[in-house]
């Protein structure tokens, strides 16, 4: 793997823009850079990474992108502790299972798997929501079976490409739960925290991690998830909704092109 300037730089500002709009929209970021890391980097002329190897350093990236997340959020009141339990505990098993079995995996089924979750996270999007964003925080109901067994489903697969699975529990959260939009949000983050604990020992017991790739990310995402964070909660809820559900369309598109042509 060459090392030079361009290709830190390069590296850097994926993760910078990855972990923006991540902590924007709450998000790990995965959905925006498991694309741009694979497309990006031989796009500039740069050796490029496999699907393994992109996994490995998203699931990484996303551990810390999303602890800087939560620390922003926290102050909001926003994170519901009662639906961090039930889809927490479920997520973080299902997400170290999906790591680390991706190791027996081909390239082609770890994109197709991404290109899957990615289609239906957008369809989600989609969909009428239903959450009451002006409910009372404290008096919030879930159906917590849906939950914990939609977490657990959500880790096993994202677990396998090396998200988080944000991309799919916020959409989770406000068509099937019926979560208000910036509870779910910050909630997702926190969820997002405690599967990226799972996928990336996965990853890192699977053999795949590539360190300064990595570290680069990393370095990005503690920069540019607060910011995000704190854009996003000054901005209309709608947007944000709106802003999350183009990010996951344009990547369907993008990956679905590329299996299918």
């Amino acid at each position: 793997m060459e090392l030079d300037a361009a290709w830190i730089l390069t590296l850097f500002a994926i993760g910078f823009v990855g972990s923006f709009i991540s902590g924007m929209v709450g998000i790990g970021g995965s959905i925006i850079k498991y694309p741009m890391l694979l497309y990006i980097p031989p796009a500039l002329g740069f050796t490029a990474f496999t699907a393994q190897e992109v996994a490995a350093v998203s699931a990484v990236q996303v551990f810390f992108a999303t602890v800087a997340g939560v620390f922003a959020y926290r102050k909001g009141n926003f994170i519901n502790e009662k639906l961090v339990m039930y889809m927490g505990i479920p997520i973080i098993i299902g997400s170290f299972l999906g790591g680390y079995g991706s190791k027996f995996l081909s390239d082609s089924v770890m994109n197709l798997t991404y290109a899957m979750l990615a289609l239906f996270a957008a369809v989600m999007m989609f969909m009428p929501k239903k959450g009451d964003d002006a409910k009372d925080l404290a008096m919030l109901q879930f159906n917590k079976g849906l939950a914990s067994v939609s977490a657990g489903l959500v880790g096993i697969l994202s677990g396998i490409v090396g998200a988080a699975g944000a991309f799919i529990t916020v959409p989770i959260m406000l068509v099937l739960l019926k979560i208000p939009t910036r509870v779910a949000i910050a909630t997702s983050l926190a969820i997002t925290f405690i599967s990226s604990i799972g996928t990336a020992a996965g990853k890192v017991m699977g053999g795949h991690l590539l360190w300064i790739p990595s570290i680069v990310m990393v370095v990005a995402s503690i920069i540019a998830s607060p910011l995000g964070a704190n854009v996003g909660k000054r901005m209309n809820v709608k947007i944000l909704q709106w802003i999350l559900a183009g990010l996951i369309a344009a990547t369907v598109v993008k990956i679905w092109m590329d299996i299918l042509m």
